[in-house]
């Protein structure tokens, strides 16, 4: 065949760029089958593995505090961990009436500086609304923290009094002014992405940032944290 001039050398289904226009091409490494414009980014490990020229894109940073590792990224994910894909819901009414896993983007932005929102049936996993957990949303190696540690946090900070300002991002590029506190002084850079709320209503984005417990309270709802601006 006429593509058979740029042959897939390792079986991916990607070739090199192909003078003829045959075939999927764009392979950057087409000796390593592990390397295509298909591939997952693998982070810190120097690699393009998607050949878009970008190496450890959207890798998730981390920090310690206090003997904790702690992602310094919101998740941006549209998957759980096996690849099972999570529905984006931008319909206000579906969004409360839903019992099933969802993200969403907060109206006034998107995931590139603060991620996605998501519903509890997604943090927790739970493809058919019985309150049991199915999948795993958090990254391979990460977990969702419980209310317990969030506690151990807080308290390794000083307290919920001042823990605030030394999770916040300093400044008030993304925070509502006056940022209270802020100093950053554990690394975490918490951003203020909002809420949905659960009759499906956007708020206080720039005011408050909100972060989810693996904790459970009822099928639907489970702990959680706040920063604010004030």
């Amino acid at each position: 065949a006429h593509g058979d001039i740029v042959p897939d050398a390792d079986s991916d289904g990607f070739t090199k760029v192909n003078p003829c226009g045959a075939g999927t091409q764009n392979d950057c490494n087409d000796n390593n089958a592990d390397i295509n414009p298909a591939a997952k980014e693998i982070c810190s490990n120097g690699i393009d593995e998607n050949c878009n020229g970008q190496i450890d894109e959207d890798c998730s940073e981390f920090v310690t505090i206090c003997n904790q590792t702690w992602m310094v990224k919101n998740l941006n994910a549209e998957t759980f961990r096996d690849g099972t894909v999570i529905p984006q819901i931008t319909d206000a009414a579906k969004w409360a009436n839903t019992n099933t896993p969802a993200w969403c983007y907060h109206t006034t932005t998107n995931g590139t500086i603060y991620g996605k929102l998501y519903n509890w049936y997604a943090v927790n996993g739970d493809i058919d609304g019985d309150g049991d957990k199915d999948k795993e949303l958090a990254p391979v190696g990460w977990h969702i923290p419980s209310d317990a540690e969030w506690n151990t946090l807080s308290d390794c900070l000083g307290g919920n009094s001042v823990a605030g300002g030394a999770l916040k991002q300093a400044g008030t590029t993304n925070w509502i002014s006056p940022n209270t506190g802020a100093t950053n002084a554990s690394g975490f850079k918490g951003l203020p992405g909002g809420i949905r709320a659960s009759d499906g209503t956007f708020n206080i984005i720039g005011y408050y940032g909100y972060w989810w417990s693996s904790t459970q309270h009822a099928t639907s709802n489970a702990g959680l944290r706040f920063l604010g601006y004030n």
